[in-house]
């Protein structure tokens, strides 16, 4: 045990040796280091007092100049104060002058009216007195009145209401005369304006139809075989389609001449059918011609429909479609039928619509109004007549009935709806082209404008332009001066006026141009 404990204690006995050594050599510096310590503590306090004491005079010269700021501040204020109060002073006296001259003003304008009341006042005893006076003199007059005309007072009285009557009553005529013409020349001008519009919104392309169908053939045998022995198929042809063929030295065609349109059409169809199938016997002959028959019947039945359908109508009986379709194979002067219907019903219905009449009744008549063509070779009458009676036994409305009716002035058109029918007919059956015979007016009224036109002197060139609704001409300017030319225009008006018919207004406008012309040598 001795000899364990030994050891221990003499490493212990090393250790506090180390340790004490150590301290004897550390304390020596560590009090060097505490005086350089508080050395520096000594001079960082005095560099710090000098600071504080820097910062104190900074603080003190700050002080002063914002204060010194300040003051000149609130000077430059209260300057400014005391100038817009200076102002202010010196608007009040002005409001102030101006008041006291408005008071004066005002005083005098009393002390004018105070005179001027006095002197009404005055003059109103006058007035008084000369009412007084006349009245006075007024009775006199009457009772002497009285006494020459030997009236009474209320006789007088009534004659004289009665005259003042009957010149109002003149005033009142001329005045509505006034308003009449007025409004007549604004009404034409509408309706011209919604007429032109409605024209321009509809165009229906026109067809020229003829009483002749003419169908070729692929070689001139063929007609011979259309003959046959003995003319017999020519003869059983013309019995079934009751239409004459006319077999010509045309090469290689043959006509077919009917007034009957929708009979021409089955025997162009069946002639077709037949020169196509080459067997032209009498019983082959009836074969086609009853299948060309149930191919137009379709062909009716299927171009009513299409026209019921393009102009929007419901509820029409099956007779009147059918009568429509075959409106399809009618012509009048050259216009298809069945397409005039189609634009006189578009045309009535744009109208109406103007106008704040009954669009479906103006649209459906204008669709039915010439139904009767249909069947007007079968039936004695006119045709307006008899599309009347269609309608009625089909049961149409009333309206529209009358509107068919009416359309020629067959009978007394007495509504909105027959009227605009028989402008849309108008219009429909006016427009250039439509009609051959109307082409022809349309033709010779320009050709007579022009004529006109190249009658006066000093013009060198007329031309008609806009369909006949304006004339130009081109006069020499070394002739015509810009007053004749303006007496020119007002005196080919004139003479239009007498010489030609015409619908609406001819515009007469006169072109006098002036050319400077030199030469440069």
């Amino acid at each position: 045990m001795s000899n364990i404990i030994a050891p221990i204690i003499l490493i212990i006995a090393a250790i506090l040796g180390v340790v004490i050594g150590q301290y004897l050599y550390v304390r020596p510096q560590l009090a060097e280091y505490k005086s350089r310590g508080e050395q520096l503590i000594k001079e960082k306090a005095v560099e710090a007092d000098r600071l504080l004491e820097s910062a104190k005079k900074e603080l003190e010269g700050s002080k002063r100049q914002a204060l010194l700021d300040a003051r000149e501040e609130v000077f430059e204020l209260r300057t400014q104060v005391e100038e817009e109060n200076r102002e202010k002073r010196a608007e009040i006296q002005k409001l102030e002058r101006r008041l006291a001259q408005k008071e004066e003003s005002l005083e005098r304008r009393t002390e004018t009216l105070e005179q001027k009341e006095g002197t009404l006042q005055v003059r109103e005893g006058e007035t008084q007195k000369h009412l007084d006076e006349a009245e006075t003199l007024q009775r006199k007059h009457r009772l002497e009145l009285q006494r020459l005309a030997s009236i009474s007072h209320e006789e007088a009285k009534r004659l004289f209401l009665k005259s003042v009557e009957d010149e109002s009553r003149h005033d009142a005529a001329r005045l509505m005369r006034d308003i009449e013409d007025t409004a007549r020349r604004d009404g034409e001008r509408k309706a011209r304006q919604i007429v032109a519009d409605v024209m321009q919104r509809c165009a229906v392309d026109q067809t020229s139809e003829t009483t002749v169908s003419v169908v070729h053939l692929p070689n001139e045998e063929m007609k011979g075989r259309i003959i046959g022995r003995e003319g017999r198929n020519i003869r059983a042809f013309e019995t079934l389609t009751g239409v004459d063929l006319i077999i010509d030295d045309t090469p290689e065609a043959v006509v077919l001449s009917g007034f009957d349109p929708v009979r021409r059409e089955i025997a162009r169809i069946a002639l077709t059918n037949l020169i196509v199938d080459g067997r032209i016997h009498p019983v082959r002959i009836e074969e086609i011609v009853i299948k060309a028959q149930e191919d137009v019947e379709e062909r009716i039945r299927e171009a009513g429909e299409r026209a019921v359908l393009e102009t929007g109508l419901t509820g029409l009986a099956p007779e009147v479609v059918y009568l429509l379709g075959k409106m399809k194979y009618r012509s009048s002067y050259g216009q298809n039928v069945l397409k005039h219907s189609i634009e006189v019903s578009h045309i009535c219905a744009m109208l109406a619509a103007e106008m704040g009449a009954d669009e479906d009744v103006a649209r459906r008549a204008g669709l039915l109004h010439d139904l009767g063509k249909a069947v007007d070779f079968e039936v004695e009458g006119p045709h307006a007549l008899i599309s009347g009676e269609i309608l009625r036994r089909n049961r149409e409305p009333e309206a529209v009935v009358h509107a068919a009716e009416a359309h020629h002035h067959d009978v007394e058109p007495h509504s909105i709806e027959a009227l605009l029918v028989i402008c849309a007919d108008q219009i429909s059956a006016s427009r250039p082209g439509a009609r051959r015979e109307t082409l022809d007016t349309y033709v010779k009224r320009l050709k007579k404008l022009e004529e006109i036109g190249d009658g006066f002197p000093g013009v060198e060139k007329t031309f008609a332009v806009q369909a006949g609704r304006e004339i130009r001409i081109l006069v020499r300017p070394d002739l015509i001066d810009d007053f004749a030319a303006m007496k020119l225009a007002r005196d080919m008006a004139k003479r239009i006026e007498e010489e030609m018919e015409y619908p609406g207004q001819i515009k007469v406008t006169v072109i006098r141009e002036t050319r400077a012309v030199d030469f440069a040598r």
